[in-house]
């Protein structure tokens, strides 16, 4: 018998939803689709919904409201339906973001490379080439962890850290892409740089992006994204996106 998925509860703000100890494809789709079941029941007492790599986190206030109802609830869903093979939402986009690889922009492309066995040329065919999905938001607003590169790719982060790298950096590591919101340090290395902004705290949506969504970095050369920065007052940075059906 499977010891997943566990239910948890989180203090007195909610209850989790855990269906695996580490990153995987089903547990990820599992998480999301659950979150989407839970929005779509519209239980009562539940003020948000979250997905993490591999959770769903709903939000109850346990101190009014205690456990025991929301807990029958949800393990009545779980035993509904095989989570792990559940169909994704509906409505998700697939973002095509142009990228610049290597350069000055992105240094560690090479480094990188070399980790993953190959010449920087055939790591920038497969990096282009690859269909990721926003398997979760986290660590500086709209911010997305991307996944999964092929197993080549489980390269792992740096020992050092790199002081900093700019806003609409792509940095790689364990089989993930992280496209940066702010300038920040990383441990994780800078392998391509867009202008795509994942903040827009501005617009009506300030998160360009939802976990479930799907992203493409094509490669472009580097007069090509001079040219999109000097015009990217919406901050799509040249992006193109499609609904998912």
């Amino acid at each position: 018998m499977s010891d997943w998925p566990v239910i948890r509860r989180v203090g007195l703000s909610g209850l989790l939803v855990t269906f695996a100890a580490r990153m995987s494809e089903p547990a990820n789709r599992a998480a999301l689709a659950l979150r989407a079941a839970i929005d779509a029941e519209g239980w009562e007492g539940v003020t948000e919904t979250s997905t993490s790599l591999v959770s769903t986190f709903i939000g109850v206030d346990l101190a009014a409201k205690g456990p025991e109802e929301l807990t029958r609830k949800l393990e009545k869903l779980l035993s509904a339906q095989d989570w792990y093979a559940a169909p994704l939402p509906s409505g998700r986009k697939l973002w095509r973001v142009p990228t610049v690889y290597g350069t000055d922009l992105a240094p560690q492309l090479a480094e990188a490379a070399e980790a993953a066995g190959m010449e920087a040329e055939e790591a920038v065919k497969q990096l282009s080439q690859a269909r990721v999905r926003v398997l979760t938001i986290g660590f500086a607003p709209g911010q997305p962890y991307l996944g999964e590169l092929g197993e080549a790719w489980d390269i792992p982060r740096q020992q050092g850290l790199t002081d900093t790298v700019p806003a609409g950096a792509l940095i790689v590591a364990i089989r993930q892409l992280v496209l940066f919101t702010n300038a920040s340090p990383t441990g994780w290395r800078h392998i391509g740089q867009t202008a795509f902004r994942t903040f827009r705290p501005e617009a009506e949506t300030p998160f360009a992006l939802s976990p479930g969504d799907e992203m493409m970095f094509p490669a472009i050369e580097r007069d090509a994204y001079e040219d999109i920065l000097a015009s990217n007052a919406d901050g799509n940075g040249g992006a193109t996106q499609e609904v998912i059906e």
